[in-house]
């Protein structure tokens, strides 16, 4: 695949959104895009959609030749948008991407290198022309350091699980609060642990702490800086 030169002239503007899971990126994201007549495109997604991927081929994240199944993986499947929902192979896998177990899975393979790669190269090719709110863990440091607007969404670790521990329950995923606290404080630790590409502020980005703050008044704060 082809890797857009960094640097180039944009006629409209990248806008990075990362941070841990459970800061309501997602729904920032989407909603800022709308705002801002942008497209949205949700980078942990993707790294969901490998490894729904992944899991429904049996490849397991001890195989011993868990590099060469992924890579081969890689180059056969696609992936693809159509508004919010994500394809697999052409197929609308949206609604299964929020498993907890799926996004376990995702975490873990996102620190290998051939999976890194792969999305990485999808990603700055779907962001390349600009007008886009792009979210995720590494998009202002690794993806698009050069985004012309940057922020670190992020909240308390107990926030985030009641939000995410909300956000499964709506969706009919039975879990336990307890269990999710756990899950979150261990992602936390592999994303900011990683060697590839880990969770951290760009030193350019905005921090915007959202405990205390409704979608809209982080929405509103965003857009008043994009937009002046």
């Amino acid at each position: 695949m082809k890797t857009p030169s960094s640097g180039g002239a944009r006629s409209r503007p990248i806008v990075a959104i990362d941070g841990p899971v459970g800061a309501g990126k997602s729904t920032v994201a989407r909603r800022l895009a709308q705002a801002l007549g942008f497209d949205y495109l949700n980078t942990g997604a993707m790294y969901r959609a490998v490894a729904l991927a992944a899991r429904n081929l049996g490849i397991a994240p001890d195989d011993p030749q868990l590099g060469q199944k992924l890579g081969a993986l890689l180059r056969s499947m696609t992936i693809s948008f159509a508004g919010d929902r994500l394809l697999l192979d052409g197929r609308d896998v949206s609604d299964e991407l929020s498993a907890p177990e799926i996004g376990d899975l995702a975490s873990r393979l996102s620190t290998l290198q051939v999976v890194r790669d792969a999305m990485r190269e999808l990603q700055r090719q779907a962001g390349a022309p600009g007008g886009v709110v792009m979210e995720g863990r590494d998009i202002g440091t690794a993806i698009f350091p050069d985004a012309e607007f940057k922020f670190f969404l992020d909240a308390d670790v107990t926030v985030r699980a009641r939000r995410r521990h909300q956000e499964l329950a709506a969706k009919g995923v039975q879990t336990d609060f307890d269990e999710v606290l756990a899950q979150l404080r261990e992602r936390d630790r592999r994303d900011r642990g990683r060697e590839l590409a880990p969770l951290k502020k760009a030193a350019d980005a905005t921090l915007v702490d959202s405990s205390g703050l409704t979608v809209d008044e982080v929405v509103k704060l965003m857009k008043q800086q994009v937009a002046g």
